[in-house]
């Protein structure tokens, strides 16, 4: 295979008056604009070079550069510098050290095969990137960057064709009623795993991209995204660094952002809210929220609201959701609903994803067997066993991390706080402000909980089912101990429902969490069960597979 060609060159007329190499000057290239003192960058393909180097020279906003890259191969066609320019973008946000001047595409493009795409995707440009790291332009290796989430959900991530399709619905949505009164929601549900938040990203990004175009019907629309994790937020606020359009303070979590539009008598033109279904829907003066919903809440401070929702993801009573009270909720505005229902996430096959479905809903069936070679699941009797296996996946492929079902005494105190103490034995996480948990290395000898891990992906998870999860022999089904999760906040009972529904929604929160847990890992689920019955229960249905 040919070489890459790498020229780098002063942004300039005289440097960039005539290019001479063949594979530069009438093949389709791509190239960097970008200036090292000042890190900042712009990132573009074209059949055109000479041309397209000529209009950002004679543009404003190019001015900053003082040099460029350009890249070509004999092998480059359009739709491989496409990718290529794409695939860059997404790593240059992860590598988080440039600022792009790069806005979203005016057409949008989906996911797409072409001819060789694996070449391009892996060979070539593992070179291109490795040159870049040379001229310590890049920092990071690929590897690394891929299992940090700021890459994970890049809002330059290529969209599936169910994706895409939402996103363009939603795009046309805000453009028809940014200028009409009243409030007009748009909701999106999807299951754990579905991109829901690729989407939400893409989507946010290319509303500021039209808030920052003059020509554009969004012009000027004051436009937020909320979240509910504090690791989430994290994540977002890295992402803002890189692009031109995102700011930090567009970035809010719920409470903080109804305070600060009473604050300033404001109204927001679009929010989006990510996680719905963990707002509260309910007074909650522990976080100083006043009212009875705060989904109706934000619906009233904003012109347009975008909801991503899923109802097997509520994890506490104070914020219980379901199907019937966001219809409630949202009866009363203008609104439409549309569903994710591919999953990205957990690369298995359907009978596996059945499986975990049905012992989230409490049934026990037997376990698939080598269903795919893409997708590990094992059950483990032996604690050691399953620590060792997953530090050995962390090892080799990096984000594998164990997690629990909240079943152990876990407080903010400084105290260090362990998990199943006669069996696993290791601490529950700590978290650090600036950081995202399970990117830090040293968390391969933490145990991580649901709110740490909770939109978040892993290589491999290792999910431990504390005394909460047991297992029903008269039934041959999960029994759920709602009196041995020690997650209490989450279960904080609503005086208007009765004792029977508080009872009822303490199960569905465990599992719930159950259900996030097990769809945390891309390329593999390690069981180990707590409770000794349902370990030899589900090595039974396994066909006795233990630990091989």
């Amino acid at each position: 295979m040919e070489e890459v060609i790498f020229e780098t060159r002063n942004f300039n007329n005289s440097d960039l008056g005539q290019l001479h190499t063949i594979h530069l000057n009438n093949y389709p290239i791509v190239y960097i604009l970008y200036n090292s003192k000042k890190p900042t960058a712009y990132i573009g393909q074209t059949v055109h070079v000479n041309r397209r180097l000529q209009d950002h020279l004679s543009n404003p906003k190019r001015k900053v550069h003082e040099q460029t890259i350009l890249i070509g191969h004999e092998k480059f066609n359009q739709s491989a510098t496409y990718n290529i320019e794409t695939n860059l973008i997404n790593y240059f946000i992860a590598d988080n050290h440039y600022k792009l001047q790069n806005v979203s595409q005016t057409t949008n493009k989906k996911m797409h095969n072409y001819y060789q795409k694996e070449l391009y995707d892996k060979k070539i440009f593992h070179q291109i990137w490795e040159k870049l790291r040379e001229e310590e332009i890049a920092q990071n290796t690929i590897e690394d960057l891929q299992n940090k989430d700021i890459y994970k959900i890049s809002p330059y991530k290529e969209l599936s064709e169910q994706q895409l399709e939402v996103k363009e619905k939603v795009i046309q949505f805000c453009n028809e009623n940014a200028k009409k009164a009243g409030q007009h929601v748009f909701i999106v549900e999807g299951d754990s795993g579905t991109g829901k938040s690729v989407l939400l990203s893409s989507l946010f990004n290319t509303l500021q991209d039209n808030a920052n175009d003059a020509s554009s019907n969004l012009y000027n629309t004051d436009n937020y995204l909320l979240v509910n994790h504090s690791e989430m937020l994290k994540t977002y606020h890295n992402i803002a660094y890189s692009l031109p359009n995102l700011k930090k303070k567009q970035f809010k979590k719920p409470t903080p952002f109804i305070n600060s539009m009473d604050k300033g008598n404001e109204k927001a033109d679009i929010t989006l809210v990510d996680e719905a279904h963990l707002l509260l829907s309910k007074e909650d003066s522990y976080n100083n929220f006043r009212y009875d919903n705060q989904l109706d809440e934000i619906i009233k401070r904003s012109n347009i609201t975008i909801v991503i929702f899923d109802p097997k993801q509520v994890l506490k009573i104070k914020s219980y959701w379901n199907e019937r009270l966001l219809q409630e909720v949202t009866k009363q505005y203008n609104a439409e609903t549309l569903k994710l229902t591919h999953q990205f996430r957990v690369n298995a096959a359907p009978g596996t994803l059945d499986w975990i479905d049905q012992f989230a809903e409490k049934y026990l069936k037997p376990i698939p067997h080598n269903e795919s070679d893409h997708f590990d699941l094992k059950v483990f009797d032996d604690p050691e066993q399953f620590k060792k296996t997953l530090t050995e996946k962390n090892e080799q492929y990096g984000l594998s991390r164990m997690v629990s079902t909240f079943d152990y005494v876990h407080k903010k105190d400084g105290d260090t706080y362990y998990v199943d103490p006669s069996g696993i034995n290791m601490p529950w996480n700590i978290t650090h402000e600036n950081k995202t948990w399970a990117e830090e290395a040293e968390t391969i000898n933490e145990v991580g909980s649901i709110y740490t891990v909770q939109g978040f992906d892993l290589n491999y998870v290792g999910v431990i089912l504390g005394p909460s999860v047991k297992y029903d022999e008269e039934n041959d089904k999960l029994f759920i101990d709602t009196g041995q999760y020690e997650d209490k906040g989450a279960f904080t009972s609503r005086k208007d429902l009765s004792f029977e529904e508080n009872e009822e929604i303490k199960e569905e929160i465990i599992l719930n969490s159950i259900n996030v847990l097990m769809k945390r890992g891309i390329h593999g689920l390690y069981i180990y069960p707590t409770d000794p019955k349902l370990r030899r229960r589900l090595l039974q249905l396994k066909g006795m597979d233990h630990d091989e």
